[in-house]
C-alpha cells in the first residue's frame, strides 16, 4: 500500500475520533474545530511517511500541538480585540445562562477544570478517548511507565477534588 493510500485509509478511519478530540477540548468554540482538524490531517498528509501502523494516537499527538497553536491564536485575537476596545458584547455574541442552568454531572466537570492541564489532558486521553496507557504514552511523547504515572496521580488528584467539592457541597446543604 502506498502512502497516500495509507494516509487516505488513517483519514477515513479516525477523522470523526479526531474530531471529536479536539471539539472536547475546543470547549464552545465550535468555529475553530474545522479549522483545527484541517491543520491535523493537513500535517498528517506533509509526514504521511511516517504515519505508524495505529496512527490514531500519534494523530491525537498531532492534534494536541494543532490546540496548543490554536488557543494561542486565540489568546492573541482576544488580547487584541481587548486593545482596539471592540468586545464581543457589542456584537451580541455573549450569552448569559440562567440561575437554573447548571448541567447534570456539572461537578465533574469542575473537579476536572481544578486540575492542572497535564492532569487534564491524561484523564481525558483515557476516558473521552478511551485510550490505553501505551496509547496515552505516545499522545504525550513519554514512556509507558511514565504515562502510567501520570494517569496514575490525575485520578488521585481529581478524587482529592471531588471530595474537596463535596464536602463544600454537603456544607453548604
Amino acid at each position: 500500500m502506498s502512502n497516500d493510500e495509507i494516509f487516505a485509509a488513517a483519514y477515513r478511519e479516525h477523522y470523526w475520533a479526531v474530531s471529536r478530540y479536539v471539539a472536547r477540548r475546543l470547549d464552545g468554540r465550535s468555529g475553530e474545530v474545522e479549522e483545527v482538524v484541517a491543520e491535523v490531517f493537513t500535517v498528517a498528509w506533509r509526514r504521511r511517511a511516517d504515519l505508524p501502523p495505529a496512527p490514531l494516537p500519534w494523530l491525537y499527538g498531532v492534534a494536541r500541538n494543532c490546540l496548543a497553536n490554536a488557543v494561542r491564536g486565540y489568546g492573541r485575537r482576544r488580547r487584541l480585540v481587548e486593545r482596539v476596545g471592540n468586545d464581543e458584547s457589542a456584537h451580541r455574541r455573549q450569552v448569559a445562562a440562567g440561575p437554573d442552568a447548571e448541567a447534570p454531572g456539572s461537578w465533574v466537570h469542575e473537579a476536572l477544570a481544578r486540575l492542572s492541564s497535564a492532569d487534564q489532558e491524561v484523564l481525558r486521553l483515557t476516558a473521552w478517548e478511551e485510550l490505553g496507557v501505551e496509547e496515552v504514552a505516545v499522545v504525550l511523547g513519554c514512556g509507558t511507565r511514565a504515562a502510567a504515572m501520570r494517569l496514575h496521580r490525575a485520578r488521585r488528584r481529581l478524587r482529592a477534588e471531588i471530595e474537596r467539592l463535596s464536602v463544600v457541597a454537603g456544607g453548604v446543604a
